[in-house]
């Protein structure tokens, strides 16, 4: 008896494509709720360990090996000295914000996986429901919305601060996520046309034949990249760039509140890759040829959240395998990548789904679409080689200054092409050794026969320092 209203509500959602909620009690949500937050905090811890022997591995070292099977405990070992660690507040910080800072980034972090499906609907304790705490027509607006509101956490910290370095990675935290937020919109712009909806659950619904990365390679491919730079990891880790900034936004942090950053960072990992599952791998689907089955069995009941956990720490892989192989980026080079090359493609990628979608609508072939496509490349393409470069023009010829170090009150280190003027020490000491001679560039000290101590040296005779 229990197993017809769970058939039933299968059935209501493959035929609306939409997660049923009507069964839930107010205890059920309680419990969705609380094992999202518990699943969560696990998974961080588990994301920790796995990223060190991942990259361990890759560099050839055992990695975490000492507390716990595999050091498995290792990240339980951490989390604890975080939390007993002694906790310091700078003087210059703006308490409050300094506080409130870092928990704004988790409980924006904690936001996304609420409209997540991590499966269909299943029978928990008598009451049928689906593997999803919400859902509603604009899900995937309200997961950009949150992960927008994460980076005030990051401006905030660093700016509440009251230093130097926290404030720099602040400001640059704040344009990488506008860079890479745009980027990343537009790429979820042709599955919102392909599904015809914003629902989590109603786009996952939509890839039961086909799984979106397919047919939307250049967007799925946009995405990752714009994801890895949305969770300000490695290459894109400019807003806590240790070379640089010290620590970025995190300086001035401690104990626990640098830990919750630290939580939001890799909380922020696994919804971005959660994301990626549900919008271009078909969610909690079984691939193929598991999906064929026994008439598609795996993808019901708790199977679909095997496939689901499968996939996104497929994802996290990739997180670890870019970290331990890819440079940072300069900041030049970071943000010219993402206004001259992420934005354009994806606004001209929008443009062409919406094109083919529309003649479609109208009744034409798809055959014939995409040849008529493929010439107009192919065209354009062929203009592009026609077209004659300009000439570059000449560089215009600069007069050699001597290059002072000290020109502005602080020693500048010299750029390519410049060097630095001859110590005076070493020709002071030169002298020393041989009175008798003095070259260009040497000490030539006045009145020395009658012991006097001033020195000068021949450039600067000639041409006076700023």
């Amino acid at each position: 008896m229990r197993a017809m209203p769970l058939i039933q509500a299968v059935e209501a959602v493959e035929e609306s494509g939409a997660a049923d909620f009507s069964n839930d009690t107010w205890w059920i949500v309680l419990i969705k709720a609380v094992g999202l937050i518990v699943f969560l905090l696990l998974s961080v811890l588990f994301a920790i360990w796995f990223e060190r022997k991942v990259v361990a591995r890759m560099q050839y070292r055992p990695g975490p090996n000492v507390h716990g099977p595999m050091g498995l405990f290792q990240s339980m070992a951490d989390a604890m000295k975080l939390l007993f660690k002694e906790d310091i507040t700078v003087k210059a910080a703006d308490r409050l914000v300094y506080v409130v800072a870092p928990m704004i980034s988790v409980f924006c972090s904690l936001l996304v996986f609420a409209v997540i499906p991590l499966g269909p609907a299943v029978s928990m304790f008598g009451v049928t429901t689906p593997l999803q705490l919400t859902d509603f027509p604009v899900a995937v607006l309200y997961i950009l919305a949150a992960a927008a509101l994460g980076v005030y956490g990051i401006v905030l910290g660093g700016w509440s601060s009251g230093s130097t370095y926290p404030l720099l990675g602040s400001v640059r935290s704040t344009a990488q996520v506008i860079s890479y937020e745009l980027a990343m919109g537009l790429s979820l712009v042709s599955v919102f046309i392909l599904s015809g909806s914003m629902s989590t659950s109603e786009i996952v619904a939509a890839q039961e034949r086909v799984w979106w990365f397919l047919p939307l390679l250049p967007a799925f491919v946009l995405y990752v990249i714009a994801m890895v730079g949305e969770t300000n990891r490695l290459p894109f880790d400019l807003p806590e760039a240790e070379g640089e900034l010290v620590s970025g936004y995190m300086t001035e942090y401690s104990s626990m509140k640098f830990a919750w950053f630290f939580l939001a960072e890799y909380i922020n990992m696994l919804n971005v890759s959660a994301v990626a599952t549900t919008l271009f791998l078909g969610g909690w689907r079984a691939p193929w040829p598991l999906s064929m089955i026994g008439d598609g069995v795996l993808n019901t009941g708790w199977w679909p959240v095997l496939w689901f956990l499968a996939k996104l720490w497929l994802l996290m892989f990739f997180f670890v395998w870019v970290r331990g192989t890819v440079v940072r980026f300069r900041y030049d080079q970071f943000m010219r990548f993402g206004w001259k090359v992420l934005i354009p493609v994806g606004l001209v990628w929008v443009v062409a789904v919406a094109a083919v979608q529309g003649a479609r609508a109208e009744g034409v072939a798809l055959r014939t679409l995409l040849i008529s496509l493929s010439v107009v490349a192919v065209a354009a393409a062929v203009v592009s080689f026609l077209i004659p470069e300009k000439p570059e023009p000449a560089a215009p010829v600069r007069k050699k200054k001597r290059f002072d170090a000290f020109a502005d009150g602080y020693p500048v280190p010299p750029l390519p092409g410049q060097k630095l003027p001859p110590s005076p020490r070493a020709a002071r000491l030169r002298a020393q050794e041989a009175p008798g001679e003095v070259t260009a560039g040497e000490p030539v000290t006045a009145g020395r026969a009658a012991g006097a101590t001033t020195t000068t040296t021949a450039a600067e005779e000639e041409e006076p320092r700023g």
